[in-house]
């Protein structure tokens, strides 16, 4: 198996538990660990062999739209299961990291499925 990371892709969701909180985006970086067969990409040179990685920072940049989460393990297992839903993945690895206590550089959630 080999691995494709997007690594602290910047995106603005509507997350947090107080409804003051969720009311304005917050800026969240997102890493992700898509894990697949590329044997074949490897071969062909074909983008149709693999996961376009471009579509799924697409679709991340546009998941929180019109969304929105308390909890960011709920956000982080959304994302897993978006992706392995929508792409050619056998396993994810999400992280979300969220800037929300002033004396932390973030609070970080992992979540693999």
């Amino acid at each position: 198996m080999s691995k494709i990371s997007i690594v602290d892709l910047e995106v603005f969701y509507h997350v947090g538990v107080p409804d003051t909180e969720r009311a304005q985006p917050q800026r969240l970086l997102l890493t992700v660990v898509m894990e697949s067969d590329f044997s074949a990409a490897a071969r062909t040179d074909d983008i149709a062999d693999t996961v376009d990685y471009f579509a799924v920072t697409q679709r991340l940049l546009k998941f929180g739209e019109g969304r929105s989460w308390k909890l960011i393990e709920k956000l982080a297992a959304d994302i897993a299961d978006a992706i392995i839903g929508e792409f050619k993945v056998s396993h994810v690895y999400v992280e979300v990291k969220k800037f929300i206590i002033p004396q932390a550089k973030y609070v970080l959630v992992m979540i693999e499925k």
